[in-house]
């Protein structure tokens, strides 16, 4: 039986193409895709996620959007990243199916408590507001979801929007430190590993050579996200950071970790949305979070190629 998954979703380039990656395997049930602002606002990223089920050829999942603003700060948005439609490079056309009339917060919801407990995995690709709002309007959903896999954090590569914080805590470090304490099965997908799936030239090439509609989609799509972090870290290709969720669910052993402690710093200015992973285990606190610390990145590469070669 395929793995039942959410996918909770700012869609970015990198997010279009986790979201591409999980419709191509058959491995995966995509129950449905929620929109959360991020990236860029929530109008962008919940039409963006229309976009890329249709370029996927998969108008059949349904899309929500979610919520609009974090828990309790001003919204930060990354449109010097990923353009101001969240969606640069590609010129999509624009989506024929409607969002779902339901808000994104309240599918979540509804689905978990339908389900049969430990069947959905909810699948984070952004800001955890949605999740953390579900868990404050039925704290119940805590105990059937069979797992979060999420893109998010770091301690090893520290930050990458501040000097201590990820993108995707800081923007809503509240709702974060809501789902690290929530008791649910979490898997991290950090920005130690994500720092070592770099899309070369010669990755982005074959990705192209595919010759399908999503392949040149993702080449384009990266090939214009790229361009902030090769300046940023002077490496030979950038970091590709949500498909790793995906790629987990499919091929957990090309990823290495363990079960540690993961707190979120949410008070200090210096230090706001900081991961504080008690990775060599110095303190007695819950082991809450199996945490990844290193990728295979050709590996990785291997399955993004197999199954891109998959859509049309």
């Amino acid at each position: 039986m395929p793995r039942k998954i959410i996918i909770d979703t700012d869609p970015g380039q990198d997010d279009a193409v986790a979201i591409l990656l999980a419709l191509a395997s058959p491995e995966l049930e995509v129950l449905g895709i929620v929109a959360v602002a991020g990236n860029v606002g929530l109008h962008h990223n919940a039409n963006n996620a229309l976009k890329i089920a249709e370029l996927a050829g998969r108008a059949d999942v349904p899309v929500y959007a979610g919520c609009a603003r974090p828990m309790r700060r001003t919204l930060v948005t990354a449109e010097h990243v990923h353009g101001d439609t969240g969606l640069n490079g590609p010129d999509l056309p624009a989506p024929k199916t409607p969002l779902q009339a339901q808000h994104g917060v309240d599918y979540i919801i509804d689905t978990l408590m339908a389900a049969e407990p430990k069947s959905i995995t909810l699948c984070t690709l952004g800001p955890l507001t949605n999740i953390g709002m579900a868990l404050v309007k039925q704290p119940a959903i805590a105990d059937r979801i069979a797992e979060i896999v999420m893109m998010g954090g770091g301690y090893f590569e520290a930050g990458n929007i501040t000097p201590a914080a990820e993108f995707n805590i800081y923007v809503d470090p509240e709702a974060a430190d809501l789902v690290m304490r929530c008791g649910a099965p979490i898997t991290m997908m950090t920005l130690d590993v994500t720092h070592q799936i770099q899309s070369t030239p010669e990755r982005l090439n074959a990705i192209r050579a595919i010759g399908n509609k999503s392949g040149t989609a993702v080449y384009e799509m990266l090939s214009f996200s790229e361009s902030f972090d090769l300046k940023k870290y002077g490496w030979d290709g950038a970091p590709l950071h949500d498909p790793t969720v995906i790629a987990y669910l499919l091929r957990p052993e090309l990823f290495t970790g363990r079960l540690c402690n993961v707190s979120i710093e949410t008070a200090s200015e210096l230090t706001v949305g900081m991961t504080v992973a008690d990775y060599w285990h110095v303190t007695d606190k819950p082991r809450n979070v199996n945490y990844m610390r290193n990728g295979n990145a050709a590996g990785f590469y291997a399955l993004l190629l197999e199954r891109l070669a998959l859509l049309p």
